[in-house]
């Protein structure tokens, strides 16, 4: 029996996270000070007491949910994890509890690809959209087709795929996946074009700070975005999150590898149950925890 262990991304977030971790456990109550003092502001009273909008701000929502995934992560009193994966932002969590990185230096890292992001979105508007009931390569087909940029940017179980670019170009790819078969598509409440070529401008801002950081030979496998693969080597691990920003989030494709190599057990780790959802859809033999 083969345990996975994965961990959400920007969006799981909700009003009050992680006080109840904070309130009962004083490990928790130490990392989540810890992230206040490195992080130079009070993350954890917005996390508490913020409201919904309050938690949209970027610098907040990205060591907020990082923060959460990894707290309840270390609380849990699971065996070590025989391999891990992240959704995006969760890559950060999962690159912590496989031991490539240390907490620290992961929070200031997604802080600063926080700051990056907001930038990127600001310099390059863009939006993406959701597109249900159409397999991968016909949505690939169909963004290919557009006049402007937009791709495929998050796969994230068989008939559920974000697309991600331009505006007009998302707003007409709509319509061209309506009119190919598409159950629903339509456009997403977020800030901006991410895992999209928008998001070039945040990736060569964060190359400096993550060229810089230690990164560790893991304890297990991490399954990476980029490449939906094992990955183990340290500098492959810091290559492929620094293509991360740009390239598509390959969610069904990491969760269907982890299988075939094993896993039968997947434990979320983080605000909300997103990924729990997913993995049923993906496949529904598994144990979700």
């Amino acid at each position: 029996m083969l345990k996975a262990f994965v961990f959400p991304g920007q969006g799981s977030q909700f009003p009050g996270m992680c006080k109840d971790l904070y309130d009962a456990y004083p490990e928790a109550r130490e990392m989540c000070q810890a992230a206040d003092r490195l992080l130079g502001f009070s993350l954890t009273g917005v996390m508490f007491e913020g409201t919904a909008d309050d938690l949209k701000q970027t610098k907040v929502t990205q060591p907020a949910v990082f923060l959460h995934s990894v707290v309840a992560q270390r609380l849990m009193n699971i065996e070590t994890p025989a391999m891990v994966a992240g959704h995006s932002l969760g890559e950060f969590s999962a690159l912590v509890a496989c031991g490539a990185l240390r907490f620290e230096d992961a929070l200031l890292l997604v802080s600063a690809r926080a700051q990056a992001m907001q930038a990127a979105c600001e310099a390059n508007p863009g939006t993406m959209a959701a597109v249900l009931g159409l397999p991968d390569e016909k949505v690939a087909e169909v963004c290919a087709a557009q006049s402007g940029v937009v791709v495929a940017a998050n796969f994230n179980c068989p008939g559920q795929i974000v697309i991600s670019g331009e505006i007009e170009a998302i707003d007409a790819a709509c319509v061209a996946m309506k009119e190919a078969g598409a159950r629903r598509a339509l456009r997403l409440p977020v800030g901006g074009a991410f895992h999209s070529p928008l998001m070039q401008p945040a990736a060569e801002a964060l190359q400096e700070a993550i060229l810089k950081t230690e990164f560790r030979k893991p304890f297990c496998p991490i399954y990476q975005n980029v490449s939906a693969k094992a990955e183990v080597e340290p500098e492959i691990i810091r290559e492929n999150l620094l293509k991360q920003l740009t390239a598509p989030v390959r969610w069904t494709q990491s969760v269907q590898n982890m299988i075939a190599d094993g896993a039968t057990e997947f434990y979320e780790f983080g605000p909300g149950d997103v990924l729990k959802n997913l993995i049923r859809k993906i496949n529904p033999d598994v144990q979700v925890g």
